[in-house]
């Protein structure tokens, strides 16, 4: 970095051999951790890549700042970041109503259940819709991913 003019008060802006030092070792580290994933979050947040950004643009050099190509970049990442959620989101639901849809169908048949080493054997008599789809056999409710196989 270079010095620089504020207020006719000469700002010096170059760190110190022993701050450059302390700087590049705290990225190190921090570089470390991402790549072990200590203490880190394994998927980025659409408020994690705004909270890097602003971090960012508070913190360019004001002699040089970052460039509009690489801002528009970033923000294309983020737009792109919430369309993928927005898309994970849209999946869960659909996964949601088929097995929900699937577990209705089950209504009035024999099935095996496989809970724990136990394997149940009996007819589906209710089926809940509430988030994941639980089926009534035996007179317990079951969840429906445990349902290993439907018989006519």
């Amino acid at each position: 970095m270079s010095d620089m003019m504020i207020n006719n008060t000469k700002v010096g802006m170059t760190l110190s051999p022993a701050d450059k030092a302390l700087n590049d070792q705290y990225v190190k580290n921090f570089n470390k951790s991402i790549h072990e994933g200590k203490g880190l979050k394994q998927e980025l947040e659409m408020n994690d890549f705004l909270k890097i950004l602003t971090t960012q643009l508070s913190h360019q050099d004001p002699a040089a700042p970052m460039e509009d190509k690489e801002f528009v970049a970033q923000m294309a990442q983020i737009s792109s970041l919430k369309q993928m959620t927005n898309m994970a989101q849209d999946i869960a639901r659909l996964t949601a109503i088929f097995g929900g849809s699937e577990a209705t169908s089950a209504l009035g048949k024999q099935v095996e259940i496989v809970e724990g080493g136990n394997t149940v054997q009996g007819v589906v008599k209710a089926v809940t819709r509430d988030g994941e789809p639980t089926v009534l056999v035996n007179g317990s409710y079951y969840q429906w991913n445990r349902v290993s196989k439907v018989f006519e």
